[in-house]
């Protein structure tokens, strides 16, 4: 190692946590090298498939034994409620882990029909896989990438965000102790300037996956086009459409999910419900944005180590300067402030920003458009179904959206109009590790979970067995 380090700070608090190491290009090098040793050795991608199992297997064990540990840790590292970070990405994380595995060999190649010889279609793991991982998740969106790529054979390098980076870390501790052979899972800490720069442009990394903004999503597939031309696999985020109609089954329910939507992980969430569409009529809006009001009380943000809080803090103080900047420039663009739009517990000396709701944003207003990755909820109105596919559909990303309605014509007629790679009718993030995650236009290229999960780590080949 470089011997260089960077300092880590909670954000719950500001205070100091740990050094952690700052990998430099060199390291990357050392790693990536140690990556191709392992996997051109086959001590993991030639394993049998029992024995791949049973370590993956052993891993999610481990992730169970050490999962109050590993909430503490992203608690603190990156503000998380803990009570979140215990059952959803910790045990979360543990759960998709197993099903990874279980999938191993279950996942069938084909045979080529004809009878003019045997034509084989294969998978093979594609080498070496350079993740890039996310803040707003660390854990879970590290499980997401490692999880499958690991159980197709291939061995990882990981570089988790500088912002959060503890749990990532501890992750590669607990796969070493399960069994994963050394040199097949290597943890890369660093600057995204200096060590995704450097696994980017790698010429010896067979792919990169990354999650995080579309701004270096475009420097990763410049660095690609660079060097050996590596898939680059994109997520980068989205500005989902929340679509309320007035024929919806259960406005109450509408309206509580409306706010968990955008206030769940304090509105750092990829897919977060941040633009709310809603019929042009003042009654239904007044009564619905009441019921909202009231269910965003459940978010307000307070001590994240505290088991009952729902809400913590911001990543860090850029961070919170940002959200406050975008909804500043939004009431200076016109929209109106309905609730919120302050920072909490300002004596903390974490970053603590409340739940907000902006009434009167039009489609062309920057908060409409951009993603905000904070609490903010921004109201739009519509005039009609068309309209509201408009709108919906009406900025670079396609992540999600949501549609609330009792009318099933609707429900298929809106969910095939929109242009986003998920779609949840009457309920808002629907889904399990069966269902493919990933978005259209700039929110991405590719899809995490699922079958189609595993397809980005391998390769395909076409073998041609002549019949004398």
């Amino acid at each position: 190692m470089s011997g260089e380090v960077f300092a880590c700070y909670s954000p719950i608090d500001g205070e100091f946590l740990t050094n952690i190491d700052a990998c430099n290009e060199q390291d990357i090098h050392h790693a990536v090298l140690g990556a191709r040793r392992s996997f051109e050795s086959g001590v993991w991608s030639a394993m049998p498939l029992q024995e791949r199992k049973n370590v993956l297997f052993k891993l999610a064990d481990l992730i169970i034994e050490h999962e109050e540990e590993l909430a503490v840790l992203e608690t603190l590292d990156m503000g998380k409620p803990v009570s979140l970070c215990l059952e959803s990405d910790i045990r979360g994380g543990a759960h998709a882990i197993r099903w990874f595995a279980e999938c191993i060999d279950k996942l069938y190649d084909q045979m080529s029909p004809n009878h003019q010889g045997i034509g084989m279609i294969t998978r093979e793991p594609i080498g070496v896989v350079g993740a890039i991982t996310p803040w707003n998740f660390p854990f879970y969106m590290a499980i997401w990438k490692v999880g499958s790529a690991l159980a197709m054979g291939n061995s990882v390098v990981v570089k988790p965000s500088e912002r959060a980076s503890l749990t990532t870390i501890k992750l590669g501790e607990l796969a070493h102790k399960a069994g994963v052979p050394e040199g097949v899972l290597q943890i890369v800490p660093g600057y995204g300037r200096v060590a995704g720069a450097a696994l980017g442009r790698h010429s010896d990394v067979d792919c990169i996956s990354f999650t995080g903004s579309h701004t270096t999503s475009r420097e990763l597939m410049k660095y690609s086009s660079e060097t050996n031309g590596k898939p680059v696999h994109i997520e980068a985020g989205g500005k989902t459409a929340n679509i309320v109609f007035k024929d919806a089954l259960n406005l109450e329910e509408a309206a509580q999910v409306s706010a968990q939507a955008i206030f769940y992980n304090m509105g750092e969430v990829c897919f977060a419900g941040s633009r709310l569409l809603l019929p042009d009529d003042e009654d239904f809006i007044e009564t619905f944005l009441s019921k909202v009001k009231n269910y965003s009380e459940y978010w307000q943000p307070y001590n994240p180590l505290d088991m009952q809080s729902m809400a913590g803090a911001l990543v860090d103080a850029a961070h919170l300067q940002r959200v406050e900047n975008y909804v500043q420039g939004a009431l200076d663009q016109g929209a109106q402030l309905f609730t919120g739009g302050k920072i909490k517990h300002p004596d903390s000396g974490g970053y603590y920003y409340e739940p907000t709701i902006l009434t009167g944003v039009t489609p062309d207003m920057t908060i409409a458009q951009e993603e905000v990755f904070g609490p903010v909820l921004s109201v739009m109105t519509y005039q009609d179904e068309e309209d509201a596919i408009r709108i919906a559909n009406g900025t670079d990303y396609g992540l999600a959206s949501a549609i609330w309605t009792g009318d099933l014509n609707r429900a298929h007629r809106v969910s095939r109009a929109m242009k986003s790679g998920n779609v949840w009718v009457n309920c808002f993030h629907g889904g399990d590790m069966t269902m493919p995650f990933g978005g259209y236009k700039q929110s991405g290229n590719t899809r995490d979970k699922a079958f189609t999960g595993f397809e980005k780590y391998t390769q395909i080949k076409s073998t041609w067995i002549a019949l004398g």
